[in-house]
């Protein structure tokens, strides 16, 4: 069918109206279009300033094009696709005039052609008033509340007066290069009429029918070549809707055209052979298909070069200026849609770039606007919907893709959120939380529906996501506060920065739970536990690092343990609250925090302290003692120097002990005062074995012998001594060249005996600082000092005291003064050698011990040195040997010498306290009735006893008496027999000679 030129011109101003804005309307507005030119200009370089620190653009989510194609030339590309759409889609002009639109514009349309008059009735998007986008039904799909500009009594700022317009703003497209775009789409369409646009190759078309004359320099209409050419190589070689073959010549015709003009510009006249050439490859390869036959032209629809231009295209869904979702979104979406035919793009894919696109805007905004954030995680929501309904691989790769992209960028900041929010961005937190979960729902459980053994439990998931940001930020966080406590220390703050290290740590825990963990419980209701294990951990290692080699208590390891102590507890009360609501009791957390164990480290160390100065102590001791000489003159105390200085040390090591920084002085101080306390048992059983271990024990009685009445009682040629060693075989020694002398042996006593006092004193110290250790950590001192005890050296003391006692008043009695006693004392007769020598010596002896020792160990030492003498005297009485014999008469001698005895201790009432003295002459006074009893008596009273105890006699003889008595005794018979064997009387010698055979001598 033949049209005529008239027809032809017609129909070309019919496509130019639809294609270009009215002239009068463009004439109207050129002052409003280049002032917003200037405003946008402003407007993006305060944007790029405000933003360029914060903006963190998501990571592509598409892969790459393996083409050179600037977003600037993808956003171009995009809005020449929507432009011809949109001609291509009802005939409708692109320009709308609202009805209340100023009166110029009133005027414009009243001249305007048929043409507008038409359009004005149109209900067309295009045309749709830009003030009844308030109850836009896509935002509020999203939870998008209308803009300031777009609510009732607000005057707008002034805006574009289309949705055209506004989409050629917001894709950044200047009005040069959009009078081109139109200008090329009207020759298109004067060439090419009721073509529809998916049936043409824009790029093909544009290079056919532009000139160079369109552009201001030949640079920009060769970029704009080498654009088109690009574009040709992404959608048809690189990027094509249905694959290749190798051998494809139209493939490689068209590789060869794109790359000779790569290096010589493109010759671009119809006619050209060269373009007929181009012409001819691009529409082969365009004009394949899928199947059947169709007109449709797959320059542009192949994966993934489509979703790169339709990217750009959903940016005109946010205002360039501030990256909100512009009020006209139902609008913009119905010009995207016509898009969607030559793009090959569909309602799911648009969810998916839709989705992706509302949180890059407020990823690379200042993050602040949570309607975008909300809106992001509410098409999501659509997005997870659609991943149920499809299996189309390459919709699943970009899901893939475009979750990743948003987990990523939100894991960037999950993992270190102590970093990314603070106080004033917190609000922030719970939808980024919300969507990057979302997102790794989606990933980890819905697209792996194809592995339904290896799918995990919604919990499952989100609680593994909400753990993994838990514990990675709060390491990142522990790692900073280590670098921040090095910097801390210095020598005005000494403090260790393991120390420093606890206390930040514990802020930190406080700060987890109060700010961040009523977010994350949303997701794990353990989110206060898992942070606490995690800082626990965190601690724990740098702990143990820290206490590698450390075998000696030091100030610093003190303040470590105890600041770990510290922040356990703080942990651990954190954990324990948490844990009251969970299903298991927290154990599986608790499991994660192994304890610490401070105070048994501190204990350790402190014993250690403790046994390394016992040790030494006792070191010490071995050799003070070696050099101790016991001298009465070496301090006006008379006791040794040793002891002093072993005590002053001993309370050297309390006052030490508890200026420790512990808080462990109530458990440890038993420990303390058991090693002390066994180190003074040690000085005084040492000191003991010093002069050896004296015999306290009575000497050996000589064998019992009868009087040789009418004899003398020896002969003049022999000593008493002699004579009394022979018969009585006394073991004890007649001198002082044995053991330590009296002063010496008083110095012992008065030691042990001041050790003793002091003792008393360290454990009175020892209370009184424990209870103030308690005051000054808790403010209660609950400590009675129960467990301060010195048992054993007191004991020891108390011990040593007595037995020294004794072995003294033994060596005194039987060995210093064996001369005057064993030797003399009546020897020869009662009348001859009286005690008075005796009680010289003794006085001397008194004396001595006086002038040494003081009060207490003094009247022991007296009190011992009585009963020694007293034991001596019935020795004497009853074990003297053969040379004593005594008479009836003598025992008033015996009696009065014994009352003198008694006196020198009683000195007048000075002495020995009358009961004391009593107590111990009652053995004595219990023997002396038998002395002045007649032979015939204590012959009957021996026998009586004798067979009251040990039987009926035979008719030979009686049985021998028991051995030695433990006490001398008037109604023992050996006492009474040994009276009898020293009775000067003929009676008692028969008897014992017929009774027992004794000799007269030994």
């Amino acid at each position: 069918m033949t049209i005529n030129k008239e027809e032809k011109k017609a129909e070309s101003m019919g496509s130019m109206a639809r294609l270009l804005p009215d002239s009068r309307s463009a004439s109207a507005s050129a002052s409003w279009t280049s002032s917003l030119s200037s405003d946008l200009a402003t407007a993006a370089a305060t944007a790029a300033t405000a933003t360029s620190s914060s903006a963190m653009p998501l990571a592509a989510p598409f892969p790459g094009l393996g083409v050179p194609l600037s977003d600037a030339d993808l956003r171009t590309t995009a809005y020449e696709v929507l432009v011809a759409a949109s001609r291509a889609t009802g005939g409708r002009p692109l320009i709308y005039i609202p009805q209340s639109a100023p009166s110029s514009a009133s005027a414009r349309s009243t001249s305007s052609t048929s043409t507008s008059t038409s359009s004005s009735s149109s209900s067309s998007g295009l045309q749709r008033s830009r003030t009844s986008t308030a109850a836009s039904k896509v935002k509020r799909s999203l939870g998008l509340s209308p803009s300031a500009s777009s609510k009732a009594g607000t005057e707008a700022p002034r805006r574009p007066e289309t949705v055209m317009e506004l989409v050629r703003v917001n894709l950044r497209v200047t009005e040069q290069a959009d009078s081109r775009i139109r200008r090329g789409l009207l020759r298109i369409a004067a060439g090419q009429l009721g073509r529809r646009a998916e049936s043409m190759i824009l790029p093909l078309e544009f290079l056919q029918r532009s000139k160079a004359s369109d552009f201001p320099d030949p640079h920009e209409y060769e970029a704009w070549q080498f654009r088109n050419l690009k574009l040709l190589e992404a959608g048809l070689l690189v990027h094509p809707l249905i694959p290749l073959s190798k051998s494809d010549i139209y493939a490689q015709t068209l590789q060869e055209i794109i790359s000779r003009a790569y290096d010589k510009s493109l010759k671009t006249e119809k006619n050209l052979e060269s373009m007929q050439e181009l012409s001819s490859a691009v529409k082969s390869l365009a004009g394949r298909s899928l199947g059947g036959i169709s007109d449709e032209c797959h320059w542009a629809d192949g994966f993934p070069f489509n979703l790169h231009i339709y990217q750009m295209l959903v940016e005109a869904c946010f205002d360039c200026e501030n990256c909100t979702v512009v009020d006209e979104i139902d609008e913009v979406m119905g010009l995207l849609k016509k898009t969607w035919v030559i793009l090959g793009i569909n309602q799911m894919l648009h969810n998916l770039c839709f989705t992706w696109a509302l949180f890059n805007h407020f990823a690379t905004s200042d993050q602040v606007d949570m309607e975008l954030l909300s809106a992001a995680e509410n098409q999501l929501s659509v997005v997870v919907k659609d991943a149920k309904t499809t299996e189309d691989p390459d919709y699943c790769d970009i899901l893939i893709s475009i979750l990743s992209s948003i987990t990523g960028w939100t894991e960037k900041r999950l993992l270190a959120y102590h970093e990314t929010f603070n106080a004033s961005n917190i609000v922030s937190m719970q939808g980024i939380v919300a969507i990057g979960v979302s997102a790794a729902k989606i990933l980890l459980e819905d697209i792996s529906q194809k592995y339904p053994g290896k799918r995990k439990q919604k919990t499952d998931v989100v609680r593994g996501k909400i753990e993994t940001y838990i514990r990675s930020s709060l390491r990142t966080a522990f790692a900073q506060r280590m670098d921040e406590a090095d910097s801390k220390r210095s020598s005005r703050n000494p403090v260790p920065v393991l120390a420093i290290l606890a206390k930040d740590i514990s802020d930190l825990a406080s700060k987890e739970k109060n700010i961040y963990s009523p977010i994350l419980k949303k997701w794990h209701p353990l989110a206060s536990g898992v942070a606490v294990t995690t800082l626990h951990s965190c601690f724990g290692n740098e702990l143990k690092q820290f206490m590698v080699g450390r075998t000696k208590f030091t100030p610093d390891t003190a303040q470590v343990l105890n600041a770990a102590d510290k922040l356990e507890k703080n942990l651990v009360n954190i954990a324990v609250e948490d844990f009251l609501d969970s299903d298991d009791g927290g154990k599986s957390l608790i499991r994660q925090m192994p304890p610490y164990e401070a105070e048994n480290a501190i204990s350790a160390l402190v014993k250690g302290w403790m046994k390394e100065r016992v040790d030494k102590l006792k070191e010490w001791v071995d050799q003070s003692l070696q050099q101790e000489t016991w001298n009465p003159k070496a301090n006006r105390q008379s006791f040794a120097p040793s002891s002093m200085e072993m005590l002053r040390m001993v309370d050297e090591i309390l006052d030490a002990f508890f200026q420790l920084p512990i808080s462990m002085h109530s458990t440890l101080i038993s420990d303390l005062t058991a090693g002390l306390d066994g180190i003074l048992q040690y000085y005084v059983s040492k000191a003991k074995a010093c002069h050896g271990t004296e015999s306290t024990a009575t000497p050996q009685l000589p064998h019992l012998t009868r009087c040789d009445v009418g004899s003398k009682l020896f002969k003049k040629k022999e000593k008493p001594h002699a004579l009394l060693n022979r018969g009585s075989q006394v073991g004890s020694s007649t001198g002082k060249s044995e053991g330590c002398d009296l002063s010496e042996l008083c110095v012992q006593i008065n030691t042990f005996h001041y050790i003793r006092t002091e003792v008393e004193n360290l454990k009175k110290k020892a209370k009184k600082c424990l209870r103030n250790s308690e005051l000054s950590q808790d403010g209660i001192g609950t400590t009675d000092g129960m467990n301060i005890k010195f048992e054993l050296s007191q004991a020891s003391c108390q011990d040593g005291i007595r037995q020294l006692c004794d072995a003294t008043a033994h060596k005194v009695v039987f060995s210093y003064l064996s001369h005057v006693l064993l030797d003399m004392l009546y020897v020869g007769g009662a009348a001859s050698n009286r005690v008075e020598p005796l009680l010289r010596e003794l006085h001397s002896t008194l004396g001595v011990i006086s002038g040494i020792m003081r009060n207490e160990p003094r009247d022991h030492l007296i009190t011992a040195l009585m009963k020694a003498s007293f034991d001596g005297f019935l020795l004497v009485l009853l074990a003297g040997g053969p040379t004593r014999a005594f008479t009836l008469q003598d025992a008033q001698i015996i009696e009065n010498d014994f009352r003198a005895l008694r006196g020198l201790y009683l000195a007048n009432g000075d002495g020995l306290p009358h009961e004391l003295v009593d107590k111990a002459s009652s053995e004595v006074k219990s023997v002396l009735p038998l002395l002045r009893t007649d032979t015939e008596s204590l012959i009957q009273r021996f026998k009586q006893v004798i067979t009251e105890r040990q039987g009926s006699p035979t008719k030979s003889s009686f049985p021998k008496p028991p051995r030695v008595p433990a006490q001398w005794s008037a109604n023992d018979p050996n006492t009474i027999l040994r009276v009898l064997c020293y009775r000067y009387d003929e009676a008692a010698t028969k008897f014992l000679k017929k009774t027992y055979k004794f000799p007269k001598k030994l």
